[in-house]
């Protein structure tokens, strides 16, 4: 695709910019981007909506960078006077986007700050209070406390982001983020982006409320998920799954592997077993401390854990390269969440494997699941190999 979709080169940036981007080892753009960026880097409000894995984050991120460098701010500007603001719906998420702006903005002097509850406040206010801060990346209440507390302005802010905008939608964030947007300069005062996995009634009323003369781009695929995943269901009994899980675990390219269960008790029985067993692997949950959930992506980040064992927690805006394979333990009953923890892996473009365990408990779920994501799952009964004890 790459004969068709711009290159980075041709977008004109800014060249501390272009030369972060090439680092990564990006040339050209994706669909999302080749579409957003044309008219966002022309300053354009813009609503997008695209699958997961598809670059959008990059897409945000390359418009609000290229317009603080084009753009030098104000020699009057003070201590906590954010230039461009990102809101986000989980502190994973919000950390997330804030690892992949520093890359970003790695030769450059704009400086990125970080407000999330679940660690240390003082410690980000004081990031807040010892220099300029150009971009904050923020989960909405953790932000609300730093507005109410006057340690933060958003009277200044040239880019606004608001991305997973059904997730807030979902989480009731919506109150705090129309809070949120009174302390910012008004719609036509300032660049909005507005990214969203869906685009239903509420998500397209609150971009005309918050976005100016917007332009919608919208990136349709032929599935719900990704094409590049091979989607596999393998029928089992429940006294089966651990033997599964383990075997599998064990077979040849099965090298970063997110297992996925509904609840937490069957998260760290899962991960007591794999350990029992000598399998490198750790918990990511609602229950684990937010510094520990940190370092927990950042050891499954760099390959020192190959199996992270999650609940849905983990399954909406993680980006980790090269999941080779996501397993579904239980199936989840929203179909939204399968599609979210199937998206982990074959992101922009990689080829990637996901595998769901149905039993007696939850194979009703698998129609409702087909209907969803448009396509027969393909079910097959996993061999006497993959079913041996687990010893």
């Amino acid at each position: 695709m790459t004969d068709i979709l711009p290159s980075f080169d041709q977008l004109k940036l800014n060249p501390l910019l272009q030369r972060a981007i090439a680092d990564l080892g990006f040339s050209h753009c994706t669909p999302i981007q080749a579409q957003v960026l044309h008219f966002t880097l022309a300053g354009h409000d813009a609503i997008g909506r695209a699958q997961t894995g598809t670059g959008k984050t990059a897409a945000f991120l390359i418009t609000l960078i290229n317009d603080l460098l084009t753009n030098p701010p104000s020699p009057e500007r003070c201590l906590g006077e954010a230039r461009a603001m990102v809101l986000a719906p989980t502190r994973e998420l919000a950390l997330q986007i804030a690892k992949d702006a520093q890359q970003l903005v790695k030769y450059t002097k704009l400086r990125i700050v970080t407000l999330v509850g679940g660690m240390d406040y003082d410690r980000q206010k004081q990031q807040l209070n010892t220099d300029f801060v150009d971009i904050v990346v923020a989960t909405p209440g953790r932000l609300i406390d730093f507005v109410d507390q006057q340690a933060l302005f958003l009277d200044q802010i040239e880019v606004l982001v608001i991305d997973e905008a059904d997730r807030l939608l979902d989480m009731g964030f919506i109150p705090a983020i129309k809070k949120i947007i009174r302390h910012c300069p008004p719609k036509s005062h300032r660049q909005s982006l507005f990214f969203s996995a869906t685009f239903n009634k509420d998500v397209l009323s609150l971009a005309d409320q918050w976005l100016f003369e917007a332009v919608k781009v919208e990136i349709e695929s032929k599935h719900v998920t990704n094409d590049t995943v091979n989607q596999i269901v393998y029928i089992v009994s429940g006294e089966q799954k651990y033997d599964l899980l383990f075997n599998l675990i064990q077979s040849e390219n099965f090298d970063r592997v997110i297992v996925f269960a509904n609840r937490r008790d069957q998260v760290r029985r899962l991960a007591e077993m794999l350990k029992h067993h000598h399998i490198s692997c750790a918990v990511l949950s609602g229950e684990v401390p937010q510094d520990k959930r940190v370092k927990t992506l950042e050891n499954f980040r760099e390959g020192k854990i190959q199996v992270l064992v999650a609940t849905d927690v983990a399954g909406r805006g993680i980006h980790i390269d090269d999941v080779s394979h996501v397993i579904n333990f239980t199936l989840p009953e929203q179909t939204d969440d399968y599609v979210h923890r199937i998206g982990r892996t074959g992101r922009a473009g990689a080829s990637g494997v996901s595998i769901s365990f149905a039993c007696e408990d939850d194979a009703f779920l698998l129609p409702n699941l087909e209907a969803a994501i448009g396509r027969k799952l393909e079910c097959t009964h996993p061999s006497e190999e993959l079913l041996k004890r687990a010893r």
